[in-house]
This record gives C-alpha cells, structure tokens and sequence, in this order.
C-alpha cells in the first residue's frame, strides 16, 4: 500500500508559502508506518520545533492501473475521506534550501492520520465538496475540491504514468490555505461537508 501526496494543488495554499504555480502535479510519497488511524493521539517528535498541520481530501484506489487515461480514471477511485499532512516545517525549508528531498519532513511515522471512508456515490460532484479543519473549536482551514489546481482525475492519470496503482493506495490530494502549528494539547476536528471525519488530540 502507497500513500501519495500531492503538494501545491490549491493557489491560495502556493501564495501563503511562497512557491510558484506547478505546471505539472507535484508529489512525494509517504511510507505505510506514517499512517495513524482511529482518531489516536499523535505525539510530537523530538526532532521538529514547528510541526504544522496540513488537511487534505484523500481519495482510495479500487483497483489496479498503469498509465491510466484521464477519461478513465474515475472508474479507478470509489471513496473519499480525510487526512492531516503532519509536516515538520523547519526541517523542511532546511532541505528545500539546499534542494533536498522532503521525506524527514513530511514522510515520519506517524504524520499521516486517516479518517474512515465514504463512498463517492455519497457525493453528487465529487468536484465540489466542502471540508474544513478546527483548532481547538476554531476553523483554521476551508477549502473545496473546486478549487484544485488538478483534478482528482488528473491526479490519478498522470500518478499512474510513474507508479503502479494498487487497490488501497491513497492519494492525498493537496491542501488548502490555512496551515499552521500545533502544540502539545491542541485538538484538532476534520469535516468532511457537514460530517465530522476525523479528530486528533496533540500530545
């Protein structure tokens, strides 16, 4: 099982740190031991002073593919939930400054917390689907699937020129503006439209 990560699909998201609009997706992979399921407790490692939070819609393979035409990818994906990109930032502009890979940053145990599923057929447009994130009782992060910079369908396409889609992979899909740092006893809630999705207390 792949989790993928799709960085840079949301403009406001690109503004908020600087970086330049992707021609093409861009993604980093992150390993099965960075999963954290059941809405357990995560626990700040030792080796980040800025841990920031980042909330995703994250869409699950049903079924195998390679080179999958964009036409056809939708056949490919039949759930949706939600995810939290956990990203030790210092790390992270320490290595993107000298143009190293991002993996001590984003792929720890731990930094990817998964919500349960829903199937797409719940969903009228899964092009248009409102979710959020609150800090403490406080939203921090809204976005919408409409404000992608690639589509969800794009995203499987050109993933599955490079790798082999599995059924289980997952493909978090970029997220919105908002980041930002959590500190030990934060709480945070993910909704997914009106459903709550996804909580994760800081320890």
């Amino acid at each position: 099982m792949k989790i993928i990560c799709i960085g840079r699909n949301y403009p406001a998201h690109i503004k908020e740190l600087e970086h330049e609009l992707p021609a093409e997706p861009v993604f980093f992979l992150k390993p099965e031991t960075a999963l954290l399921r059941s809405n357990r407790p995560f626990y700040i490692p030792d080796f980040t002073q800025e841990l920031h939070y980042e909330l995703e819609i994250v869409i699950k393979i049903c079924k195998v593919g390679k080179c999958i035409g964009e036409k056809f990818a939708h056949t490919y994906w039949d759930e949706i939930g939600l995810g939290i990109d956990f990203t030790a930032r210092d790390l992270q502009r320490k290595q993107s400054e000298k143009g190293l890979p991002w993996e001590i940053a984003k792929a720890f145990d731990n930094s990817a917390p998964v919500s349960r599923f829903i199937p797409k057929s719940q969903f009228t447009d899964p092009g248009n689907i409102d979710f959020h994130l609150d800090l403490n009782g406080k939203t921090v992060q809204k976005g919408n699937t409409n404000e992608m910079i690639f589509s969800i369908d794009r995203l499987i396409s050109y993933v599955s020129r490079f790798f082999t889609l599995k059924h289980g992979d997952m493909i978090f899909t970029g997220t919105p503006s908002g980041v930002g740092p959590v500190k030990i006893g934060d709480f945070l809630e993910a909704y997914l439209g009106d459903k709550k999705m996804l909580w994760c207390r800081i320890k």
